[in-house]
């Protein structure tokens, strides 16, 4: 497979992954303002400081509000995250590999980005209750997903695309997972409080994980909650569960069953084999966000090296000397 086309694959599918988790947030964030008591800053930021996107938007505005939050995540095309501009790379990806990818991709993917181009016009972010688009597009994405699985041969194509959307995912699960142990409950005094719990329920919702964690542990504590996101080998959302996964489909890439053949495989078998042999309790004894700055530093590291190893085209041309 060209470099250009596994590449290009490996981010649409990062971006995809990547708006599908953008609505998520911001429907759960959007419920949990309507339960809360209305303080917008404490409500809004670590929504967006979640992301990732916080000094960017304080270089646009002045302030927090709930319709300026949704509009900046959202449909704000100064916001290389947003998801319409997430959507928008997933359809200019999605072109430039065409014959890579089936009739019924094209087609869906035409359609979530014309969605989300109509919502922007209407100017969904300004309704009193923009739900249902967030709705319309967790549905689309995950639609998507199903016609990747249902209608692309497994190539090298499909696990790049797999890693890609594997990735992305264990970066989110870990940067919402950091930022409400971090940001929203740092008073100690408030830890199992109603307002700490209805925290943690919306975070396991915003992550889909509210129902298969109360299967496995009934009860929402704050230190099985962690556990579950980070190191549950089942959970496909978890951050383990992510890396175990897009380490099968860089081995099948690579012919490699087991070990190594490339920087990209050792990086990720070593963060892997990190999350693998954690114990939660060292992890909060150490630091859960020390411990979660240094898994998305070292999952950029990862990223990179897939990059290096596979897309640079200076790698490809030394490699063929």
């Amino acid at each position: 497979m060209l470099s250009r086309v596994a590449d290009t694959i490996y981010w649409m599918n990062r971006y995809l992954e990547r708006a599908e988790n953008y609505a998520r947030f911001l429907d759960v964030n959007f419920n949990l303002s309507l339960e809360m008591p209305q303080d917008i800053s404490a409500q809004w930021k670590p929504l967006v400081v979640t992301t990732g996107d916080w000094e960017l938007y304080e270089s646009l505005y002045e302030k927090i509000e709930k319709s300026t939050v949704i509009f900046f995540l959202g449909f704000d095309e100064n916001n290389p995250n947003s998801i319409f501009n997430s959507l928008k790379n997933v359809r200019e990806n999605a072109r430039s590999v065409r014959p890579d990818i089936t009739k019924e991709v094209w087609e869906q993917v035409n359609y979530l980005y014309h969605l989300v181009k109509e919502e922007k016009l209407k100017k969904r972010w300004q309704k009193k209750d923009p739900r249902g688009f967030f709705t319309e597009v967790k549905k689309g994405c995950q639609l998507l997903y199903g016609i990747f699985e249902t209608t692309i041969s497994r190539n090298d194509g499909w696990h790049f695309g797999r890693i890609g959307q594997l990735i992305e995912r264990a970066d989110k699960t870990s940067r919402v997972l950091d930022v409400k142990y971090h940001m929203l409950l740092p008073d100690a005094k408030a830890v199992g409080s109603p307002l700490d719990l209805i925290q943690w329920a919306a975070l396991l919702k915003s992550v889909s994980a509210y129902d298969m964690y109360r299967k496995r542990f009934g009860k929402l504590t704050v230190q099985e909650i962690p556990e579950f996101l980070m190191l549950d080998k089942v959970f496909p959302r978890s951050m383990l569960r992510c890396l175990i996964h897009a380490e099968r489909s860089l081995h099948t890439i690579t012919g490699s069953p087991t070990g190594y053949l490339s920087d990209a495989e050792r990086q990720l078998g070593l963060l892997k084999a990190q999350l693998e042999y954690a114990d939660i309790n060292e992890i909060f004894a150490s630091g859960l966000h020390e411990y979660l700055d240094n898994f998305q530093a070292k999952l950029n590291d990862v990223s990179n090296a897939i990059f290096e190893t596979f897309f640079s085209t200076d790698n490809i041309m030394n490699s063929h000397k």
